[in-house]
């Protein structure tokens, strides 16, 4: 950006190169921005629970409209209640549906096993170390 890029830099960056000061930021940025999203979200449905979904025709009718709090509070409330379900009953009745049998195995400090391979995804960086040759 001319005139302002590097001003602009130096202040995300908190200083002249990526340090300590850019970690802290970026983490206190990654941590609030949900919660600002969320608020977002509140406001929005604040303001159109109040005002309505607005018609492309601009004709406005509320016969075909139903109160948001009794109807769609109960069906979002009965969701979410079946996902927990459903997730909790995955996760309590059977924890191993997903996980790898390789994690059985009993651990043997002096052996290394031949079979290791990294997790799907981690495999991108995995192919880059194996391109680069470790004799250099």
């Amino acid at each position: 950006i001319p005139y302002i890029g590097t001003d602009l830099v130096e202040w995300i960056w908190g200083g002249f190169s990526v340090d300590k000061a850019t970690l802290t930021r970026f983490f206190a940025f990654h941590f609030i921005l949900p919660f600002i999203i969320a608020a977002l979200v509140i406001v929005h449905l604040l303001f159109l629970h109040e005002t309505g979904s607005n018609n492309p025709l601009g004709i406005n009718s509320d016969a075909d409209k139903i109160p948001f709090h009794p109807y769609y509070t109960i069906k979002d409330i009965l969701g979410v209640a079946a996902l927990l379900t459903l997730l909790s009953s995955l996760v309590l009745f059977t924890p191993d549906l997903l996980g790898d049998p390789d994690n059985y195995t009993p651990a043997n400090p002096l052996n290394t096993p031949p079979h290791i391979k990294p997790e799907w995804y981690f495999l991108f960086a995995y192919a880059i170390l194996r391109s680069i040759p470790n004799k250099l």
